[in-house]
């Protein structure tokens, strides 16, 4: 009688797993196409000490658009390599600020992903420059997610044998808290996902809440201090189910935490396993749903600036001068601004131009009532190609408007060796200068 009444009471406490195979689905599917404003979803990073892969099934499996480097073995490393990796994640002249970050500094992609390998000799590889603009990329509203050494690279360092911290400068420090080798090599472990994990919002883990035969290979968990103390905003996803006598105890530790500092910011997933490489069932659920929460946790777009009437503004800057609400556009980005349009105003006309010699670029022109705009949810948009144009709304509401401008010109891509390489319209990188100018009349 009391096994059955500790059973219904589990059963009332456990969240709903009564959600239909079609709700997950849209839930999914709801995560995966609010990508508006973003270059592409993921980019993979198998950079230098870092497993060299080429794909990811659970990318594969939610349909996103991915990049990737994937450098040589360190026993085969060339002088490439290390130029292929500066250029990407420190700049180069024809992206000055690199891949990850659009010139005015916000996220180009959703997400990047940090494969295993060596988390210390990574970091290094990174230098000081590419590891500022990882930390950008999330203080910006990008997102990250990282496997084992992918992890251990997030975190701000971790427990020695000796009970010492081992306070790693070169790591990013994206979850200001220290991890602890579980010494278990060449394994693989249960994991057993929280009751209140948000990670059941997209799959339903076999209603048991466990993940079988998880990979593991000299990864961690989530210490926190030396006390085991967890920081302010952490988020324990899945915890490691390993009872195996061993040196250092795993059972009930964190596997699978996240760490969101702000709305401002971007969300930080660390996953202490392997679950990256299987292409099929739970453990690929598992790895989707991390990247799923990745980027949920993307932050809202920001607004440049209220646009005054007649006044036109100058969005012409560069990523060196440090003002990002008057830098130009990059590929596929939006920039937003509103405009407050009295009672009584007659039209609004908005007007749109290129700088002579940098004006053979494709930007679009949007305008929404009391949301933002968007190409695809705008009653009144430019269609034609070019950088001139001209939005003129006959007697509009009064009330607060949105007006976006759109980059629709981008690069070309192919792949090599070494990952994704850039063509084509590769000058759109560094930026599109435009001004912009709002009138009520």
């Amino acid at each position: 009688m009391k096994r059955a009444l500790l059973a219904i009471l589990l059963l009332t406490l456990a969240p709903s797993t009564h959600i239909s195979a079609r709700n997950y689905a849209k839930q999914r599917a709801a995560v995966v196409e609010n990508n508006r404003g973003y270059y592409k979803d993921l980019f993979m990073d198998g950079g230098i000490a870092l497993t060299s892969r080429k794909t990811l099934p659970a990318a594969d499996n939610l349909g996103l658009k991915m990049e990737f480097f994937a450098s040589a073995l360190n026993s085969k490393l060339t002088a490439t390599d290390t130029l292929r990796q500066r250029d990407i994640f420190c700049g180069s002249r024809e992206d000055s600020n690199g891949w990850l970050l659009y010139p005015d500094g916000a996220p180009r992609y959703r997400v990047i992903y940090l494969n295993g390998g060596s988390a210390g000799k990574h970091a290094i590889s990174l230098t000081e420059v590419g590891r500022e603009n990882i930390r950008a990329f999330i203080a910006a509203g990008g997102s990250y997610v990282g496997t084992c050494a992918g992890a251990f690279i997030a975190s701000i360092g971790s427990k020695q044998t000796n009970k010492s911290v081992k306070n790693t400068k070169t790591y990013l420090r994206l979850w200001p808290g220290i991890m602890h080798s579980t010494h278990l090599r060449k394994s693989n472990t249960p994991l057993r996902i929280e009751r209140k994990s948000p990670l059941l919002r997209y799959y339903d883990f076999g209603k048991d809440y466990t993940v079988d035969s998880v990979r593991h290979n000299g990864g961690g968990y989530a210490l926190g201090d030396l006390k085991g103390n967890l920081p302010e905003k952490t988020e324990i996803l899945a915890r490691y189910i390993f009872t195996d006598n061993q040196k250092v105890k795993i059972n009930n530790h964190a596997a699978m935490w996240a760490y969101k500092d702000s709305e401002d910011n971007g969300r930080a997933i660390l996953i202490g396993s392997h679950p990256e490489g299987v292409k099929s069932g739970e453990r690929l659920d598992l790895m989707s749903a991390a990247l799923l929460y990745a980027m949920d946790g993307n932050a809202k777009p920001q607004v440049k600036g209220t646009l005054t009437s007649n006044q036109e503004r100058a969005m012409c800057l560069k990523t060196g001068d440090k003002q990002p609400e008057f830098t130009r556009i990059g590929d596929r980005q939006y920039h937003h601004f509103k405009i407050s349009v009295p009672k009584g105003c007659q039209r609004l006309v908005v007007v749109l131009k290129g700088y002579a010699g940098e004006d053979n670029f494709d930007l679009t022109l949007c305008a929404k009532e009391r949301e933002f705009a968007y190409t695809d949810n705008s009653q009144w948009k430019t269609d034609d190609k070019g950088c001139y144009k001209e939005l003129v709304i006959e007697r509009p509401k009064a009330g607060e408007w949105f007006i976006s401008v759109f980059c629709n010109t981008t690069v070309s891509s192919f792949v090599d060796e070494y990952g994704t390489i850039y063509t084509g319209r590769t000058d759109v990188l560094n930026g599109v200068p435009y001004s912009i100018k709002a009138t009520t009349l």
